[in-house]
């Protein structure tokens, strides 16, 4: 009798305990997420971007949340970190490869996007213009509403493209390699 009440009670702690483990405070409202440029599912990357993924959620996005003209993190929580595994041209700048931040700056008819050295910063607020490895003004366009900003890289003769996408503004940043 003894180990069955044993057994019961160290059954009940262990469910308590269990309990007690799954409850998951804090999640990141704007999830992480990874977008690779690479030739085909299996091979190793060359372009590697990890950014958070804001959410549209009835808001005006662009001119209001996302200020035109100001310098933006690209996404939301720390600032964007894109790394290149190869020496790239954005346009006609050189980029050595390694690690750096993203930021952009919005426009109503073109994006400038910049690629900065200062890495594990909080969002854009830290932001030095100084630490610039390389700019570049690329048009905006639009397509379909995306509920949540997004990134994504299509192919190219010699390079990738990379997408960027929330509500209904798209821009593209040409890489090559």
């Amino acid at each position: 009798m003894k180990k069955s009440i044993l057994l019961v009670a160290m059954v009940l702690l262990g469910t308590i305990t269990t309990m007690n483990a799954q409850k998951f405070e804090g999640l990141q409202k704007s999830p992480t997420d990874i977008a690779y440029a690479k030739t085909d599912r299996n091979a190793k990357p060359e372009i590697k971007v990890v950014y958070s993924r804001p959410q549209k959620k009835g808001r005006e996005i662009f001119g209001n949340i996302v200020k035109n003209d100001k310098v933006w993190r690209t996404g939301a929580d720390e600032a964007t970190e894109i790394k290149f595994f190869e020496d790239v041209k954005m346009g006609d700048q050189n980029i050595e490869a390694g690690t750096y931040s993203l930021f952009t700056i919005p426009g109503e008819k073109e994006w400038t996007i910049i690629i900065n050295s200062d890495l594990d910063s909080w969002g854009a607020y830290t932001y030095d213009k100084s630490k610039d490895v390389a700019r570049i003004k690329v048009p905006a366009s639009s397509g379909d509403e995306l509920e949540v900003f997004s990134i994504a890289f299509n192919k190219v003769d010699k390079g990738y493209h990379m997408i960027l996408g929330w509500d209904t503004t798209r821009v593209e940043v040409p890489f090559y390699m």
